[in-house]
């Protein structure tokens, strides 16, 4: 069983996407995977982009993460407070995911990043499979 309370790492994001049912992953983006639940994908490994740069450098972030959100609520939470990993760019205005860099990760726990894949899955899975789910949780607490 994994320590929840340590930092996140980008294995936990693989390990945690693979691990919700139903989950494939779109072919040909082994490198840069694209996880998916019914044909839509929940969680993905950004290509460089010119909307999520370096304020320093100029240069464009090699390491984006992608995770879809239920709501613009959820996703305001996750990226209003300054001290969070998570981010946006105005490419993603209206748009129901947050973005973070693969090496700010550590600054949340396995738990964490546990709960923003888990609720990805739900906001892109069918009712049934996300009810399903739900409820195969509550038979574990």
């Amino acid at each position: 069983m994994p320590d929840d309370s340590r930092p996140a790492c980008v294995e936990d994001v693989h390990e945690l996407a693979l691990g919700m049912p139903h989950v494939t992953v779109w072919p040909g983006t082994e490198h840069k995977p694209v996880y998916q639940v019914g044909g839509k994908s929940f969680v993905f490994f950004r290509n460089p982009r010119p909307d999520a740069i370096d304020p320093e450098t100029g240069e464009r972030y090699p390491d984006v993460i992608v995770f879809w959100v239920p709501s613009e609520g959820d996703k305001a939470a996750l990226v209003q407070d300054e001290d969070s990993p998570f981010f946006t760019t105005p490419h993603f205005r209206g748009h129901l995911s947050v973005l973070v860099r693969a090496c700010r990760l550590g600054e949340i726990s396995r738990a964490e990043l546990a709960e923003v894949v888990q609720e990805a899955w739900l906001s892109r899975a069918s009712a049934r499979r996300g009810a399903a789910w739900l409820a195969d949780q509550e038979t574990r607490s």
